[in-house]
């Protein structure tokens, strides 16, 4: 049994993207860890499968693995290249589909970008999750090597932002794990170091959940923007400036967060039987 797929990227945070509508598709952990290692398999940051759903007004249901085989709720990047799919399909200049976070609605900005409506954030501590009570504008139980403090927000899947003076000085690789699996989170968390450069544009990099070092997270850049302008550094809009290239975030005044940015297709394929049976069956 092999699998077609479509090798797709939001800014340099790629995804093997897999139609299983018709056919159904639910791999092993063992399964996606082999077809994203970049050496031996395709290589992405997240696996997606887009799966039927009976959800009212959805076109699909975007399920989403992380590189090392968990499951995540949401990805902004891969949503936006979701919703591109699914509008090229139908001809239309909108699309929703589902997913663990909820229903999400896509369509087309200026530029061939897409925009997605991720949401209202959400912002008390249990809904990050946290591990106990605490004010998630700061969050003072997160510390490790000099960095302190961090803003927690959930787009879907949770993160904590600490703000910079240098971006680029951080050492991602080194603290990036640490600040993941902190205690403080049960469920582990995204980790984002901001860089605030006018009250309209951050610099952002980004250590994901399940992934690590990536170009880009969609999600990463809504609470970054989030935080940004709950702690008052900027307004409710601003461009977030990633490894990979600029998304423009928006809070807007009755709670939703949109994400606008471009999508690429990078190639097509087929997945081998051997990486297609790989660990079935295993966690």
């Amino acid at each position: 049994m092999t699998r077609e797929f479509l090798k797709m990227h939001g800014l340099g945070n790629d995804f093997v993207v897999i139609d299983a509508r018709s056919e159904p598709y639910r791999p092993s952990g063992a399964e996606v860890r082999a077809i994203a290692d970049r050496k031996t398999g395709v290589g992405c940051d997240q696996f997606i499968i887009l799966e039927r759903t009976e959800a009212p007004g959805a076109d699909a249901f975007m399920r989403i693995h992380n590189a090392d085989g968990s499951e995540a709720a949401a990805c902004g990047n891969a949503s936006r290249c979701v919703g591109w799919l699914l509008m090229e399909e139908s001809g239309r200049d909108r699309a929703s589909f589902q997913t663990a976070a909820g229903l999400l609605h896509a369509y087309r900005a200026d530029n061939g970008r897409i925009t997605v409506d991720m949401g209202p954030p959400r912002l008390d501590w249990s809904a990050i999750p946290l591990a106990a009570p605490t004010d998630t504008l700061r969050v003072e139980t997160v510390e490790h090597g000099g960095f302190a403090g961090p803003v927690a927000v959930n787009m879907g899947n949770p993160h904590a932002v600490f703000f910079v003076d240098d971006a680029e000085a951080v050492p991602l690789a080194e603290v990036g794990p640490v600040f993941e699996n902190h205690p403080t989170f049960p469920e582990r968390s995204n980790i984002e170091f901001a860089q605030v450069l006018s009250p309209t544009a951050i610099r952002m990099r980004v250590w994901e959940r399940g992934a690590g070092i990536t170009q880009a997270c969609g999600t990463g850049a809504c609470a970054t923007l989030v935080a940004a302008a709950r702690r008052g550094l900027t307004g409710r809009k601003a461009d977030i400036l990633l490894d990979g290239g600029t998304l423009t975030i928006e809070w807007t005044e009755d709670d939703r967060v949109l994400m606008t940015g471009p999508v690429a297709l990078a190639f097509s394929g087929r997945l081998s039987a051997e990486l297609v049976s790989v660990g079935q069956g295993d966690a």
